[in-house]
């Protein structure tokens, strides 16, 4: 018996080692493209492509008795990969004349980002920071683009210290609150005005399919090329208004944000032993507990900000404890015919979401439960 598992796992070795050869041929390959589409400034991220390529390679391994899920799941890893990968050969400059573009909190996490993506792109990147604004007329002298890339809460009032900015020069910002700072950077610059919100962190390997949000200011003209450099990074945007984004993002950030604070912080009440409750838990237990570990590991003033930026999130957060009030009403009086209505309504409200939404999550409980140990 050891014999015959010794043979098959040098077998399965060698197997291994002839794929990581073929993997180590497809990202040269993949250096190639990106090459390719530097040169000609295509996007590194075609929706149409990777839905074409992964439906004929899951027809293809149906044919050999492979899983379709297995060579997607595989598929997708490595084109994640792929599109890191891509970055290393910078992206073709779309507006070659451009002046300098000065980041104003360029030295944060997200304002390096930036920079590097801009340098990449053949940009000249100026960065002004808090220690800098003795020198800030001086920096931003014939800058084509300001970007402030600042905490919420000194957002407006970083805007409204920038000093008169030429005509044609772009001012944008990247807050994830929009009305308030938009305003701000119209009151102060009668030239291009562009609000950004890049819904992600600034650890994402790469651009390709990460949404930013953008809300047009004015002379939307002056700064196409620059919602165009987005998508050559690989950014898919989002238009909407400033108000609706406001509205829209205290569901998804301060609402979640807050739920989510106040779940950890009944958990360290509790005194719970994490490792208990992971050794315990279901992949889905163990990814929700991940989401609200992550929180924690980040910066507090951050999420601080995002949750008290409105007074609208405040009373949206009144309306879900009310909400949570009448639930605990129901377990109270035992009145299980009550939660089950109610389940049964908000399930009719999620409609084909509902069920998207479980095949969705499939595949994020498959790599939770990978992950452990």
């Amino acid at each position: 018996m050891v014999a015959e598992l010794t043979t098959l796992r040098d077998q399965i070795d060698e197997v291994d080692k002839a794929l990581l050869k073929l993997l180590a041929k497809r990202l040269d390959l993949v250096a190639e493209v990106g090459e390719v589409k530097s040169q000609y400034g295509l996007p590194i991220y075609v929706p149409e492509r990777e839905i074409s390529m992964l439906a004929s390679r899951r027809e293809e391994a149906q044919q050999l008795g492979v899983p379709p899920d297995l060579i997607e799941d595989v598929l997708r890893r490595i084109m994640r990969e792929s599109y890191t990968s891509e970055n290393d050969k910078g992206f073709k400059t779309l507006k070659p004349e451009m002046g300098p573009i000065v980041i104003v909190g360029g030295q944060g996490k997200m304002g390096q980002l930036f920079s590097k993506l801009l340098k990449l792109s053949g940009y000249q990147v100026r960065v002004l920071e808090q220690n800098d604004w003795p020198d800030a007329e001086s920096i931003l002298s014939g800058a084509g683009m300001v970007m402030v890339s600042v905490p919420i809460h000194i957002t407006e009032q970083v805007i409204q210290r920038l000093p008169k900015l030429p005509e044609a020069c772009i001012l944008v910002d990247l807050a994830s609150v929009k009305s308030p700072p938009l305003q701000a950077m119209l009151d102060v610059h009668s030239g291009p005005v562009l609000g950004l919100h890049p819904m992600f962190g600034p650890d994402v390997g790469s651009l390709a399919k990460q949404v930013i949000a953008y809300c047009d200011g004015r002379q939307p003209e002056a700064y196409q090329w620059f919602l165009q450099q987005l998508q050559v990074w690989g950014a898919k945007l989002q238009a909407i208004n400033a108000v609706e984004h406001d509205k829209n993002m205290a569901f998804i950030q301060a609402l979640r944000h807050f739920a989510t604070f106040t779940y950890g912080l009944n958990l360290s009440h509790e005194k719970v032993q994490l490792e208990q409750l992971l050794a315990l838990s279901s992949p889905i237990y163990r990814l929700e507990l991940a989401m609200i570990g992550r929180l924690f590991a980040q910066d507090a003033e951050l999420y601080a900000d995002i949750i008290m930026s409105s007074k609208d999130n405040l009373a949206l957060i009144k309306r879900y404890y009310a909400c949570f009030g009448d639930a605990i009403g129901w377990l109270e009086n035992g009145d299980k015919a009550e939660f089950i209505d109610n389940f049964n309504q908000v399930k009719a409200w999620f409609g084909d979401y509902a069920t998207h939404f479980l095949n969705e999550s499939r595949t994020l409980l498959r790599q939770a439960n990978d992950s452990r140990q």
